[in-house]
């Protein structure tokens, strides 16, 4: 089971990817096409159910064409 801090991380980081995703006129399926993952595990990330892998955070990223730091940041 995950402690409330680390989903408290899944869950901003999975916002942070869906407000980058809505200002880039994606939906989850063409984003999940872009990274070559599937639109249900766009949808987790994006709710904050999944904690994902390096790569597929590069992935995401790189999709969104955001720096990876940017999913991260405090803004």
């Amino acid at each position: 089971m995950i402690d409330s801090d680390a989903n408290a991380i899944l869950l901003k980081f999975g916002s942070k990817v869906k407000r980058f995703r809505k200002e880039k006129l994606f939906s989850q399926e063409a984003l999940a096409q872009t990274c070559d993952l599937d639109r249900t595990y766009i949808g987790g990330v994006e709710r904050g159910e999944r904690n994902i892998g390096l790569i597929n955070v590069y992935r995401i990223s790189n999709a969104l064409g955001v720096p990876v730091t940017k999913l991260f940041d405090d803004e």
